[in-house]
């Protein structure tokens, strides 16, 4: 479950809002599929080739150009995941200790979301990257899990605190700005921002280069017990997706902003059940920073060193993905870049073109 959801929930209203209601459902829905599909793929190739590895599935496949461009493939689109959830962390814990301090603050060293960033990398991050192995961060899952039910239960309740047509000064002080067709929900929408709804519902789904190395550090490995897991956690993502984006774009409608907890810091800046949720989404995120660290790491290790690995090498190569990801955080100026850019690049070309292309050259080599 951890592998799965993620940041990509903040975005799901704003693709609503792009895509209307029914269009949305429809898109999510295949999307799920297409999640789900290729995950099995993915396994049976495993199964019938004793291959564990994407690398290596390229390797075989493709030969050696195969090995890099499917390493490449993981190492961009994790990358861009990190970034991402990096990126909540600049724009999200600062605003978490502001709600809990009572007097004004601002222009404190403690609310710099650059400055709490790094800190946040190199005390907590960093070290849980540098794990040899994620099964321990499994023992996060159901804790990450619970923290996005919390978030779709709050965003739900909280459907009923914001009136429509939102008000003007931005509190909760009734003043009509917009008539009554404004909080109509549209069935279908297309507009130039629809471009980034199937991108971020794609991000939304990404566990693709989580699936193979947790599969191999089950106890009795089997393709239906990993494949039955993988069906309950897209499922149950998919409910907690379409519930809170629904309900989030339900309250705020056209205005929804492209990362959701902002829609909810301009007319709820000091309520407790949003301070509670950004820190859970918070935690959340932090907890998952590592556990995709790991497939990126492994790719990057077997794009560019061909031999055992050391334990300086791991830390410096933890190091420098670390360092990377962190200046994206800073400099990406939208949450909603990452989301396009990386659902578009990794999404589509892993769910569509990479499991598709290794099960049809598998099958001209009789392999199954």
């Amino acid at each position: 479950m951890n592998a799965i959801m993620g940041s990509g929930i903040l975005g799901l209203s704003y693709a609503m809002a792009n895509t209307g209601l029914i269009g949305f459902s429809i898109l999510l829905l295949i999307v799920a599929l297409l999640a789900a599909y290729s995950i099995h793929l993915l396994l049976c190739l495993c199964i019938r080739t004793a291959v564990t590895s994407y690398e290596d599935l390229g390797l075989l496949a493709f030969g050696s150009p195969g090995k890099i461009l499917v390493a490449s493939t993981i190492l961009i689109q994790n990358i861009g995941a990190m970034s991402s959830y990096m990126f909540i962390i600049k724009s999200e814990l600062p605003a978490t200790i502001s709600g809990f301090l009572a007097d004004d603050h601002s222009g404190a060293w403690y609310l710099d979301g650059r400055l709490l960033l790094v800190i946040t990398a190199v005390c907590i991050v960093f070290p849980l990257a540098l794990l040899p192995k994620i099964g321990f961060l499994g023992y996060t899952s159901s804790l990450s899990f619970f923290f996005m039910v919390y978030f779709a239960i709050v965003v739900v309740i909280k459907k009923w605190y914001i009136p429509c047509p939102l008000p003007l000064n931005h509190t909760l002080t009734y003043v009509e700005i917009s008539n009554s067709s404004e909080c109509k929900p549209k069935l279908f929408e297309f507009s130039k921002e629809s471009a980034f709804a199937l991108p971020t519902m794609a991000f939304s789904f990404l566990c693709h280069t989580s699936v193979l190395p947790i599969y191999c550090e089950l106890k009795s490995p089997s393709k239906s017990r990993m494949q039955n897991v993988a069906n309950l956690g897209i499922f149950l993502s998919f409910l907690i997706y379409f519930i809170s984006a629904l309900f989030g774009y339900l309250t705020f409608y056209g205005k929804v902003e492209s990362e959701l907890l902002k829609s909810y810091s301009r007319f709820l800046p000091n309520d407790l059940l949003i301070i509670t949720v950004r820190l859970f989404i918070l935690l959340s995120v932090i907890l998952t920073v590592p556990l995709i660290h790991f497939p990126a790491r492994k790719a990057f290790m077997m794009m560019f060193f061909s031999c055992q690995s050391s334990c300086v090498r791991l830390i410096l190569v933890t190091l420098v993905l670390n360092i990377v990801i962190v200046l994206l955080a800073i400099y990406v100026p939208d949450i909603r870049n990452v989301f396009g850019v990386v659902g578009l690049w990794a999404g589509c070309s892993w769910y569509l073109y990479w499991c598709l292309q290794f099960n049809t050259n598998y099958r001209e080599l009789g392999l199954q």
